[in-house]
């Protein structure tokens, strides 16, 4: 059917590779395409031979002319940026400028402040819309499958839903003292930042993990869980019909917030520059550099993953509740793919948000969070390639 160019060569575009090549119907070609061009020619080393053409490219996803000229040369039907999120906007621009559709996992955030929301990129709106191409932002997990979880709850389950709970939970065990399961310096930018969730039409702010629920998870038992703020609330809040509060849950155990705590007390976690033997350093980029890289957790992370939504509103006059969820096995997902589940459930939805858009299903210009398209496809998607989804009708609420 078409090319996609894959941009980024860590453990979340390793997976939308091996998932593309398995959707060889839609991806006949990819380009993957990354500062290191030897990481992308690893994977296309592993994964050539199949039904999909594989090419890769050297880029600075920071360098707008960089990626003009790769775009212009590949000539892909879609971008999917799976880079960081600090390069979201250049990587957009590069789109507007060949006129080819975008796709990203997680919302722009600016290199020097710790602080991730949509703002910048639904200000491209209008431009997307007067070159005729289609901006499909946040098609992870969470934010992602959670955007569909809740457009599927709002069409065949509520009249109105007015509460929305988040749960991620990762019971899986990779051995470390401390380790992220993903890029450590966003992991712990998101998790030592204010929390805050939506109530009547406010942001209400937290103390970094003021808020601690404990919950019994199917298939994975009782948890803490901590109250962030997550960028899915800010779309879901404008998106879902008759909203009174959205919250972010994520559980974390008390190792990991111990060494976090510590880090943070001695300045590890600060995103500050400071000078070290005559050079500029941030303390930040060099925990990162000297932690576990998330990609080499994958053969030896153990235990599961469950993500999911819980609803509260109204159908037919009547209260109701439902819960819908993933449970993702760590050891499983590295079988299939070589990654554990955290990239897992990150880089299925961004290959099927990819192929929603180049299949046509979910293609209109302008920029669009996931749950403004119509979520049955995606869910079918889902079950077909590996993240297949569970519902109850009478969950225990978080109090």
């Amino acid at each position: 059917m078409g090319k996609a160019l894959i941009i980024g060569a860590g453990g979340v575009a390793s997976v939308v590779v091996h998932k593309c090549c398995q959707n060889s119907e839609v991806f006949e070609e990819i380009c993957i395409a990354s500062r290191t061009v030897s990481k992308c020619d690893a994977l296309k080393e592993k994964l050539q031979g199949g039904k999909t053409k594989i090419t890769t490219a050297q880029v600075d996803a920071d360098n707008v002319d960089e990626l003009i000229a790769l775009i212009n040369k590949e000539k892909p039907d879609i971008v999917i940026n799976v880079a960081l999120p600090y390069q979201d906007l250049t990587i957009m621009d590069a789109c507007l400028a060949t006129k080819v559709d975008y796709m990203d996992t997680a919302n722009y955030e600016p290199l020097d402040t710790a602080k991730f929301e949509y703002k910048w990129q639904w200000e491209y709106k209008e431009k997307f819309e007067k070159a005729g191409i289609t901006a499909l932002l946040g098609s992870g997990f969470d934010p992602g499958v959670t955007g569909v979880f809740s457009a599927y709850a709002l069409k065949h389950e509520f009249d109105e839903i007015h509460y929305i709970d988040i749960l991620d939970a990762n019971a899986g065990d990779h051995g470390y003292p401390f380790a992220t399961n993903f890029n450590p310096e966003i992991n712990i930018r998101e998790v030592t930042a204010n929390g805050s969730y939506w109530e009547n039409g406010d942001w209400v702010e937290t103390e970094p993990m003021e808020i601690k629920r404990v919950y019994d998870f199917p298939e994975i038992g009782e948890k803490d869980m901590y109250l962030l703020h997550h960028e899915e609330l800010e779309s879901l809040a404008l998106n879902i019909t008759g909203i009174k509060r959205i919250r972010f849950f994520m559980t974390f155990s008390e190792r990991y917030l111990t060494h976090l705590k510590v880090l943070e007390n001695v300045g590890m976690t600060s995103i500050k520059p400071i000078m070290f033997e005559g050079k500029e350093i941030v303390p930040l980029q060099f925990l990162k550099a000297v932690l576990p890289d998330p990609a080499s957790l994958g053969p030896r992370t153990k235990g599961k993953t469950n993500i999911g939504c819980i609803f509260k509103g109204i159908k037919d006059g009547k209260e109701k509740t439902y819960y819908i969820y993933n449970v993702c096995d760590h050891e499983e997902c590295y079988k299939e793919v070589g990654s554990q589940a955290i990239s897992y459930t990150t880089g299925v939805p961004a290959m099927i948000g990819a192929m929603m858009v180049m299949t046509g299903k979910w293609k209109k210009p302008g920029v669009y969070n996931i749950e403004e398209f119509d979520p049955d496809p995606f869910m079918d998607a889902l079950n077909k390639f590996g993240l297949p989804w569970k519902e109850c009708h009478s969950p225990e609420l978080v109090d």
